[in-house]
């Protein structure tokens, strides 16, 4: 057995190197990986000794010769493949491990030039590794540090690798191809060349969006069904999902996850994630139906469950705390599907032992957790992909712009940018009510700005919330003063709209003839 190793990444490489060699595998390699692993004492074979000719165009050109593609392409059980090999005195290669340069790595780097980009675009490595890929019947095909254990365990226990070890490697390979071709196609798609600066430091101006899109995402599992039973459906994740996301948790007890589990989930957490003290969310259809902060997680639980106790039956419930006693035994005396959260003390897991079909969720949580977003947000359309920069812009005191003669209280501004943060995960068209760092009433997804406003007072009116002297964050402008009286009809005393209306100014007339607050964002958030 002959295995041609190539690698730019050389974590673990050598001691691989060392297991192969100790199983009798005879070592072909290249340039850097060569000197290294007979710098460790390995009996490894040049490339150029066995195509007998000499690497060159400062190494561009090595393994790009019929007695590697030949020993790497030829199927064993055909006689016409391995006559051609004896007739050309070519051996079969029977282990390929590459990993290509590092192109993902180097554009990703500030002030990467176009030539460093090109010059990392790998060649001889994508060839060798479809020629391996292909031939997966005869050849294992490496790509990947994290394969080599496996590897090394059944060339040990069984001399040679399964078919299923084999074909699951090439299909590994393939997709690192893809993931590879695809990153590149984005890179020089985005790329705004110009000539006459083209120059070896030459470092382009870049598109926000590519001439050509490509995302590769792996799948985290296969789903009972879609949005409906009778729809299919399956989970995926990025290919590196950033720390703290929901595709990096771990489900720790409970049924199977559903699709609209996840995506209700998804906008549980991405809400939560937004307070920096000890918060609540509870979502139901994808809109936030109670939220609140509090000085831990049962009290944010317990406020956040006022706002609306009918829509919170059934619904995903999110801390950005880790759960303890007393705030599992609030939560498990309503009807919960999931519930999330960075940890859970040993007692919380014990009041859940029982409630066996309870989804409980773990996400661990970086420091920053509150600066961890998707950069780009995408929706299908018939034929086609909406692409956009994902609504990430966070409000603070200083963008308000008081507009009225009444002035808002410190606990009202503090109310508001609450609201604010909660209004941003409400679908369009979107009225929050809150006080005290909670919701007291929620309008969501309604056609008319006027119809969210009373929906908000008629689910307060519910829950039995008074909405006296509470503020609103309405997600886009009122077009007209009706919506701005009905809030402050149901006892709302200052309010937050984005402005920007042609009839900003009636608006405002009505706010200071009502004798309430008003402050302009100057931005909106329409969630559709």
């Amino acid at each position: 057995m002959r295995a041609l190793i190539s690698v730019s990444d050389k974590t673990g490489i050598v001691d691989l190197a060392k297991e192969l060699h100790a199983l009798g595998v005879g070592l072909i390699s290249t340039g850097g990986t060569a000197k290294l692993l007979a710098e460790q004492g390995l009996p490894v074979t040049e490339v150029a000794e066995v195509t007998g000719f000499p690497e060159m165009l400062d190494g561009r050109v090595k393994t790009l010769h019929p007695k590697v593609h030949g020993g790497l392409l030829a199927r064993r059980d055909t006689p016409e493949h391995m006559a051609a090999l004896k007739a050309h005195n070519i051996d079969t290669i029977d282990l390929l491990i590459v990993n290509l340069y590092p192109f993902e790595a180097t554009v990703a780097k500030p002030g990467c030039t176009l030539a460093d980009a090109i010059e990392n675009i790998d060649i001889g490595g994508p060839a060798m590794v479809r020629s391996a890929a292909k031939n997966w019947k005869d050849v294992g095909i490496v790509t990947d540090a994290s394969q080599y254990a496996d590897v090394i365990a059944e060339l040990k226990s069984n001399g040679k690798l399964s078919d299923k070890l084999r074909f699951a490697l090439s299909v590994a390979a393939f997709n690192r191809i893809s993931q590879y071709d695809g990153a590149i196609s984005n890179y020089l798609s985005s790329v705004n060349f110009e000539a006459e600066k083209l120059s070896e430091t030459y470092v382009p101006e870049r598109a926000q969006f590519s001439g050509q899109f490509n995302e590769q995402y792996v799948k985290v599992q296969d789903l009972r069904y879609g949005e409906n039973s009778h729809q299919q459906a399956a989970w995926y994740r990025d290919l590196a999902p950033a720390a703290g996301s929901l595709a990096t948790g771990v489900q720790l007890q409970g049924k199977e996850l559903s699709y609209n589990n996840i995506a209700d989930a998804d906008a549980a957490w991405e809400c939560v994630k937004s307070f920096d003290s000890s918060a609540c969310v509870i979502v139901k259809h994808a809109n936030p139906c109670g939220v609140a902060v509090g000085a831990n997680p049962f009290e944010a639980y317990s406020k956040a469950f006022q706002t609306d106790p009918t829509s919170a039956f059934g619904g995903i419930i999110a801390f950005n705390r880790p759960v303890d006693k007393a705030a599992a035994e609030a939560v498990s005396k309503q009807f919960v599907e999931v519930l999330m959260a960075p940890d859970f003390s040993a007692e919380a897991l014990e009041v859940f032992k029982s409630k066996v079909n309870v989804r409980l969720m773990k996400i661990a949580l970086p420091a920053d957790y509150g600066n961890v977003r998707n950069a780009l947000e995408t929706k299908r359309v018939g034929s086609g992909l909406l692409l956009q920069s994902a609504d990430n812009h966070e409000l603070a005191l200083t963008d308000l712009k008081i507009v009225t003669v009444k002035q808002p209280t410190p606990e009202e501004l503090n109310d508001l940018l609450f609201a604010w943060k909660v209004a941003k995960f409400v679908k369009s068209n979107a009225i929050v009510f809150c006080k005290n760092g909670m919701t007291m009433g929620v309008g969501a997804g309604q056609m008319s700005r006027l119809d969210s406003a009373r929906i908000a007072s008629i689910k307060a009116e519910a829950a039995k919330l008074s909405l006296q002297n509470t503020v609103v964050a309405s997600d886009a402008f009122f077009p007209f003063r009706d919506g701005l009286d009905v809030v402050v009809d149901a006892g709302a005393t200052c309010v937050a709209q984005p402005g920007g209306s042609m009839r900003d100014q009636e608006v405002i007339d009505a706010a200071n003839e009502r004798g309430v607050a008003m402050v302009f964002t100057g931005v909106r958030h329409f969630r559709h």
